[in-house]
């Protein structure tokens, strides 16, 4: 089966696998759950599963995954009863399943493999050897691409996600119990948050597998788009941080910037700009008002 997308993949996988706005990222979020279900229920690695979907459908975006819901390149095949759709892959004008919506494609894709003969050495491995699975898909005559199995696995370890094949029944990762002089003490703050306070050494990958939390998790709970070495003593928030403060405004003091500040009173960084009507290269300066309730006046262009 050859990719339908290759181009739209190297142009999505192009930009930073921390950006903001990652459609990687996206893709993830949307979809691992479905991925960690089909897992328990038929032992494909969830990783793998994610990884094939972001390669097969340019991360939901390509135009063969909008008009069928398919993300896993599957053609018709004989004996497919299901709604079809057509497109140019190998040929023009091939044929390719449809779903009513993209559950319904990893279910398929599941059962695809299940199924067939071919593929059955697989289901031989262990679900937390993703490279292995990677390699006996392109074996098997999955993928036409040389460099399947490779994409595969960049994919899997640049976005992290064998952390799914060790997730419990909770949804949470496995993880083992930290030892105690690694536990961390777990504060709350003035708007009721939880959070703890990083030590020497420490990076967000590090407290996010000692609290049993994804990475893009608690760096999207702490307004962060890449992972780092934090200073001892920053407060890392466990929960989503809220929309507004309990105190009505801070005002700056030396050294303070618009992040130190959302970290310190536990507010989104994004509203702290919209409520104070601040651009992207906002520059703060001693003595100036910022709102962390309501919405700053427009008269108001003075320090306090």
């Amino acid at each position: 089966m050859r990719l339908v997308t290759a181009l739209l993949f190297f142009t999505f996988i192009s930009i930073s696998s921390y950006a903001q706005k990652n459609p990687s990222e996206d893709y993830i979020r949307k979809y691992h759950k479905i991925a960690i279900e089909e897992m328990r229920t038929f032992g494909i690695p969830a990783s793998i599963t994610l990884a094939q979907g972001i390669l097969e459908s340019g991360n939901g975006n390509s135009t063969l995954s909008k008009k069928s819901n398919n993300h896993f390149g599957i053609k018709c095949h004989k004996g497919w009863k299901g709604k079809k759709v057509y497109y140019d892959d190998d040929e023009k004008d091939e044929c390719f399943r449809k779903y009513k919506k993209v559950s319904d494609s990893y279910r398929d894709h599941s059962l695809f493999l299940k199924d067939r003969e071919r593929y059955s050495s697989l289901f031989e491995l262990k679900t937390q050897d993703y490279k292995s699975w990677a390699s006996g898909l392109k074996a098997a005559g999955y993928a036409t691409n040389p460099e399947y199995a490779d994409k595969l696995i960049a994919l899997i370890e640049r976005y992290d996600l064998d952390q799914y094949d060790k997730v419990k029944r909770s949804g949470k990762r496995k993880i083992k119990k930290p030892k105690r002089r690694d536990r961390k003490e777990i504060f709350k703050s003035e708007n009721s948050l939880k959070y703890v306070k990083s030590a020497e050494g420490d990076s967000y990958d590090l407290i996010a597998s000692q609290q049993a939390l994804w990475l893009w998790e608690l760096m999207g709970y702490n307004d962060c788009d890449k992972d780092r070495v934090l200073k001892e003593g920053e407060i890392v928030y466990l929960e989503a941080k809220k929309t507004k403060a309990r105190s009505k405004f801070h005002i700056v003091i030396e050294g303070e910037t618009l992040y130190s500040i959302s970290q310190h009173h536990g507010i989104q960084l994004q509203k702290l700009k919209h409520r104070n009507r601040f651009d992207k290269n906002v520059s703060l300066e001693v003595g100036q008002k910022v709102y962390l309730r309501g919405r700053k006046p427009k008269s108001d262009h003075s320090a306090a």
